[in-house]
């Protein structure tokens, strides 16, 4: 695997790049992405099909494989027009393309797996693979004297009811060899839930690391060796992350517009992969909002490109796909964790049919 430069230690050294101070926002949606640009000529967007995106969250400097795709006209080399919105949450997105609100989201496929259970009748399935490794997380301080997962025995967490990582808190737990049962929850708005961990209220967080980090690192003054962050993938739940998905009756009735989609945005990836600084370039480009907070989103950015786009699988299977082996251990403990009625195969779960060939998608 190529080796990759530190994107965030090198914006706070380069004071060329003008960092922006952005008065406490760290995060910064565009709801409508502008036009992309190529150096070719671009298509004419009559001649093009429309799709509608939804993220599963803010528009964030992770979504730089997105914002590369659009910015550089790959969407528009496969015949697709595509448009983008901000998500709110997984199971915001999954829901919405599911009514048809959208062609394609960005979400969580666990959740998806969730809705799949309650909604037979619309059935979604995962495309390909944004994050090789979840950013499922609990972040504890280190002075609380929490230094290992199974230490969370008896302790005081917090977190909103529905979050992914507290759900699955219960298969860490047994991972680990600690008693689900004996750690008091907390519900906590998602705005608050950093603030509670820093004002010492609370032993520990669950969280998306991409999401948490930043916040407690730069906004709230939390150095990185003042924190533990104890990763699920770390401790027996060798998670995916996000992935894209859609109605399987989309794909079935539109397989060249999922495919064209697939392959734009692994291109995406793979360039954001090449060439980080670039990516984050592109990423404050097209969120052109002088609110976007240049060094909080290139910190997301940095955690995605150390510990979730790849992992030493990609080496063998490339970017955008999974192992269907790892896959089935992983439905089977989210089966577990969110009670689910039913156990779906590996193959309702994802769909490797519109990936570009494996020789394009090697790193």
């Amino acid at each position: 695997m190529k080796p990759l430069r530190s994107l965030f230690g090198s914006l706070l050294l380069a004071a060329s790049l003008g960092l922006v101070a952005c008065g406490g926002a760290t995060d910064v949606a565009t709801s409508e992405p502008p036009a992309a640009e190529s150096t070719a000529a671009a298509p004419d967007t009559a001649d093009l099909t429309p799709v509608r995106f939804t993220l599963s969250w803010l528009f964030q400097g992770v979504d730089a494989p997105l914002a590369i795709a659009l910015d550089q006209g790959y969407f528009a080399e496969e015949g697709l027009d595509v448009t983008f919105e901000r998500g709110f949450g997984s199971a915001d997105s999954i829901t919405k393309v599911a009514a048809g609100q959208y062609d394609i989201a960005e979400g969580d496929m666990y959740a998806m797996m969730e809705f799949n259970d309650n909604n037979p009748d619309d059935q979604l399935v995962a495309v390909a693979i944004k994050f090789n490794r979840s950013p499922f997380a609990i972040v504890t301080r280190v002075d609380s004297g929490i230094d290992d997962p199974a230490e969370l025995e008896g302790a005081n967490l917090a977190a909103p009811a529905g979050d992914g990582p507290r759900r699955l808190w219960p298969v860490l737990a047994n991972q680990v060899g600690a008693d689900p049962d004996s750690v008091e929850w907390t519900n906590v708005e998602p705005q608050l839930r950093e603030s509670l961990l820093a004002q010492g209220n609370v032993d520990g967080i669950s969280c998306f690391a991409t999401s948490c980090l930043p916040v407690l690192h730069q906004n709230l003054g939390f150095g990185p060796d003042t924190l533990n962050v104890f990763y699920y993938n770390d401790h027996g739940l060798d998670l995916y992350g996000n992935a894209l998905i859609v109605r399987r009756d989309f794909l079935e009735a539109n397989p060249e517009v999922v495919r064209g989609f697939v392959a734009a945005y692994l291109r995406g990836l793979e360039a954001t992969l090449a060439d980080p600084e670039a990516a984050l370039e592109t990423v404050v480009r097209v969120a052109d909002d002088e609110l976007f907070d240049r060094e909080v989103e290139a910190e997301r950015l940095q955690i995605a490109l150390d510990l979730l786009f790849t992992s030493p699988e990609n080496d063998t299977v490339g970017l955008g796909t999974v192992d269907f082996d790892r896959l089935a251990i992983t439905i089977d403990q989210v089966v577990e964790g969110f009670d689910l009625a039913s156990t779906p195969s590996p193959q309702q779960v994802f769909d490797d049919s519109v990936l570009p060939p494996q020789a394009e998608r090697m790193l």
